[in-house]
């Protein structure tokens, strides 16, 4: 197993720093070799910046890859965002015949050349691959019995050709180290639909946003779900913080505790929610740990 370096994307560092601590603290607890990614930038975001400027996209992007190549660590990221456009100027680099010269005639002009030899790894994809549901097991130290609902996210695992974990249509690869925790992961009517913030559409067009993740919130909410549990803090805002915009807009109030994976995986290696950015504070989430026996 490759040494990782930790990218923390935009959204975790500025909003989300209990997702970045839940994180590190779980890899430390699994034994992984890594460190953060020193002087990284935006990566940028794959549903704007690539549709407006391809080469710009890549030359940002390939930046990003450099620092992790000068210190030959494989990247890892906790962001679907942000694993869509690393993974993809990566193997664009390595695989578009021209494209390599092209990027590092830009890379050149900031002392940096890109070669195309490490990997880009997102969390979920990782400890399925390297550790697998089994492993994840044996490190857990308490069981969470909470029913599940499993937010896959879009870019995570489309488009299919660039992915390389089973079936995309009906994927279980997240469901299992779900599962591996003591949880259970439910299945519900439309569970592969986009949780409505992607490409652009939560900026551009936020009531039709809201609709979207509305219709998600309700399918799930009829399958008497714990929380939700997602792989990206894009999703994750829209589905935290868009509940309360429902609230607000359609007057229509859902409740449902949302966490990303290394939060869930947090509280069954052991660590206090207050360790992993769980506010326990809000109703939702107080609720949620007073059943795991975790109130304060």
């Amino acid at each position: 197993m490759k040494a990782l370096t930790l990218f923390m994307g935009c959204l975790v560092p500025n909003r989300y720093p209990g997702i970045e601590l839940a994180t590190k603290l779980c890899l430390a607890k699994l034994d992984i070799d890594f460190n953060e990614l020193a002087g990284a930038s935006c990566c940028p975001a794959p549903g704007v910046f690539r549709s407006f400027d391809r080469t710009s996209w890549l030359t940002v992007a390939s930046r990003n890859i450099v620092l992790a190549e000068q210190m030959e660590r494989d990247i890892l990221t906790i962001c679907n965002g942000c694993f869509s456009t690393l993974a993809d100027a990566n193997r664009i680099i390595k695989e578009e015949n021209g494209t390599k010269e092209d990027i590092n005639e830009h890379l050149r002009k900031i002392g940096k050349e890109i070669n195309g030899n490490i990997d880009v790894r997102h969390i979920i994809e990782f400890l399925y691959e390297e550790y697998g549901p089994e492993k994840i097991r044996s490190y857990v130290e308490r069981q969470l019995k909470i029913r599940v609902a499993v937010h896959y996210g879009c870019h995570l695992i489309k488009p299919t050709k660039d992915r390389g974990l089973g079936n995309f249509e009906r994927p279980r690869f997240f469901d299992e180290l779900v599962n591996a925790l003591g949880a259970t992961s439910v299945e519900y009517p439309d569970k592969m639909a986009c949780c409505g913030a992607g490409g652009g559409v939560r900026s551009a067009m936020k009531d039709k946003s809201l609709k979207m993740t509305e219709a998600k919130l309700a399918r799930i909410k009829e399958m008497e779900i714990d929380c939700i549990v997602n792989s990206c803090p894009f999703c994750h805002m829209q589905l935290d913080a868009g509940q309360a915009e429902i609230k607000e807009k359609m007057e229509i109030e859902y409740d449902i505790p949302v966490l990303h994976y290394t939060q869930l995986l947090g509280l069954a290696l052991g660590f206090p929610p207050e360790m992993l950015g769980i506010d326990t504070s809000l109703k939702k989430n107080r609720e949620l740990m007073e059943q795991l026996d975790l109130q304060e």
